[in-house]
């Protein structure tokens, strides 16, 4: 037998319907508590559990009894028994995993995540927090602000958790000195302040004894704030907030039951749909309009954020698992390079350049995450070089993925997070193990009122006007090996034989497009990204595009490669020795960079990355260019 609410007790006795009825209309509220190691998490939300009468008579029984054997505090329960399960959580005293727990009051339902205190177990930490409203952060009155309740406080901040209680627990260790509260008060409030945490709230608490848990405690007469049960019961809730956005649907399943049905299945991220409404299909930018709503229940009229619908569309036009529909007039962005802030969650370190499959909504692709920007320190909050990221790190860093993804930025200024399209996860590829998490910024050197427009005459309409298949010819190698003259030979060989090519040449495309760079490493990687962008353009216009750039890094060449499409991009390694390139120097650059007067040139100063597995490679020193002008014409053909 349970022991709800005094209350409620009679509606029970007398009318389960309207008591249904009015559980089911009372608001939700998630929130987690965490804080630091032995803070009194799993003893506040058992404690929580026990006032609020939401535990079974047999529970009672067996938690007493589990108190005997288990339990830390003498002859009293040990309230934590009710939400550490595993036995090594028990064994130990600590919270390894997340737990899970459903109470209500007269006003409000709440789920509650009991997370882990252990750095070791942040990982854990971040999930809970991922889909909570509030955080009650813990402290130990004898302790104080420590490193892992600042971590715990900027990782909730982090992933959009605006709201947060600091529960200054275990009061009755320090006599419920109210000098002590203040201390720590005023600690965490420096802390807070400059990650940019506003909306917090102080109550001093014991969960052991329940002072000011749920009702107001003789031993603090110097408080005056509300209980913990209080708060929680009248904090506000944004439970509008995503209904007021514009539309957005990742689609999760295309809904194909016969021939005469076909629908695109998933749950509204935000905003509100009805039949008759525009919408875009992303990333493709295809328009149409709604025709039907459908849901188990019959047709909507209007459906909102948080449910779980099924869409038809009035036209036939392509859409699958991972495309978003969204508002025809405010679509999201299409982009396939970001900012993001990163949680690394794995013992191995982050490996920059590594393949890791990232989800972010209904969408899976490959992403590689460059050397971070930054790491932050969490005591200090300041920006610290690091090469990588190890367990618990968090830090700024760019990432590609290998196509468009739909997405929105994580955390617009004074709006609610972008969960579903700005929040993601990293895979290892061999494992399978969720190594990091992550929040999107922006995207890279893309406007926010730009969208992908679709266009009726394909890529491959224009390779068959032409009649040949497109290509791109990256040839790459020090300054001297002889790309331009090769690719000059190439250009004229391929002429010959009735091709349509074009050649984009390193040294011309510095006289107009990219003028305005220099030659410093953040320079070159620009550089080659816009000579990719314009020769992607190129191939999709059926074109032979033949580019002769140093493009001295291994990772803006593998950027490029996956901006065209599969079997269409071409490396060619221009292998010169650097002694046999500075004897062909025309120009005396190498002389120049060997005295001082260039700085940041390639193969002095600035570091050549060889290609690992070029398509073809030319031996300078052992063919002429025209020889390898005609091998590489013939490869090209060969494959095509």
């Amino acid at each position: 037998m349970s022991r709800p609410l005094d209350s409620e007790q009679e509606l029970i006795r007398t009318d389960v319907r309207a008591w249904l009825a009015q559980q089911e209309a009372k608001e939700l509220l998630r929130f987690i508590t965490c804080g630091s190691v032995d803070d009194g998490k799993s003893t506040l939300i058992g404690r929580l559990l026990y006032e609020s009468k939401q535990i079974f008579d047999d529970q009672l029984a067996a938690l007493e009894s589990d108190s005997k054997r288990h339990g830390t505090q003498g002859e009293k329960i040990d309230f934590a028994l009710l939400v550490d399960g595993l036995s090594a959580e028990r064994e130990q005293g600590i919270t390894i995993d997340v737990a899970y727990r459903f109470f209500t009051s007269a006003r409000r339902k709440f789920i509650v995540a009991d997370t882990p205190g252990h750095e070791q177990y942040t990982r854990n930490m971040v999930t809970g927090a991922s889909t909570a409203d509030l955080a009650v952060l813990l402290v130990d009155a004898r302790k104080g602000v420590l490193t892992q309740t600042r971590r715990h406080s900027y990782l909730a901040q982090l992933v959009g958790i605006r709201r947060f209680v600091l529960a200054v627990n275990k009061m009755d260790l320090v006599d419920y000195d109210q000098a002590a509260f203040d201390a720590i008060c005023a600690d965490y409030a420096g802390f807070a302040g400059k990650i940019g945490i506003a909306e917090w709230v102080a109550i001093p608490v014991s969960g052991l004894n329940g002072d000011n848990i749920m009702s107001r405690s003789d031993a603090t007469s110097w408080y005056s704030g509300p209980t913990l049960l209080e708060h929680l019961d009248s904090v506000p809730l944004d439970a509008s907030a995503d209904a007021e956005k514009a539309f957005r649907m990742p689609v999760q399943w295309v809904n194909r039951p016969n021939q005469h049905f076909r629908g695109f299945s998933g749950q509204i991220a935000s905003g509100s749909i009805g039949p008759g409404a525009e919408v875009r299909v992303l990333p493709s930018g295809r328009v149409t309009r709604i025709e039907r709503v459908v849901t188990l229940d019959g047709d909507l009229d209007e459906a909102v954020a948080g449910q779980s619908v099924t869409l038809t569309f009035e036209d036939e036009i392509d859409c699958s698992r991972g495309d978003v529909i969204a508002a025809a007039g405010d679509p999201s962005e299409a982009a396939d390079q970001f900012e993001a802030t990163i949680v690394w969650m794995a013992e191995d370190e982050l490996l920059p350049g590594r393949g890791y499959w990232m989800k972010i909504g209904t969408q899976t692709v490959t992403a590689m995450v460059q050397h971070p920007k930054y790491e932050v320190n969490v005591n200090s909050l300041e920006h610290l070089a690091a090469p990588t990221l190890g367990l618990n790190g968090i830090g700024v860093a760019e990432i590609a993925t290998d196509r468009e993804i739909v997405f929105e930025p994580y955390s617009v200024e004074g709006g609610s997070p972008n969960k579903a399209l700005g929040g993601f996860i990293l895979v290892d590829k061999l494992t399978n193990a969720t190594v990091g998490c992550g929040m999107l910024h922006f995207a890279l050197r893309r406007s926010l009122n730009i969208h992908r427009q679709h266009l009726d005459v394909s890529r491959e309409t224009h390779a068959h006007l032409k009649g040949q298949k497109p290509a791109v010819l990256w040839f790459t190698g020090l300054s001297g090996a002889g790309k331009s003259t090769i690719a000059n030979i190439v250009e004229k060989k391929l002429a010959a034989r009735g091709r349509h090519t074009f050649l984009l040449d390193g040294d011309n495309i510095r006289h107009g497009l990219n003028r305005d760079l220099g030659f410093t490493e953040a320079d070159r990687i620009e550089n080659i990204r816009r000579v990719g962008e314009v020769a992607r353009l190129m191939s999709d216009a059926g074109l032979i595009v033949l580019t002769a750039f140093i493009s001295p890094f291994r990772a803006e060449r593998h950027m490029v490669r996956r901006m065209i499409p599969e079997g269409e991009f071409y490396e060619i390694f221009v292998d010169t020795p650097l002694a046999d390139a500075e004897k062909r120097d025309t120009k005396g650059l190498y002389a120049k960079a060997r005295a001082g007067e260039l700085k940041n040139f390639t193969g002095i100063d600035s570091p050549y990355e060889e290609p690992e597995s070029p398509e073809i490679r030319i031996d300078t020193t052992e063919m002429t260019a025209d020889q390898a002008a005609d091998l590489i014409v013939e490869e090209l053909l060969k494959r095509r």
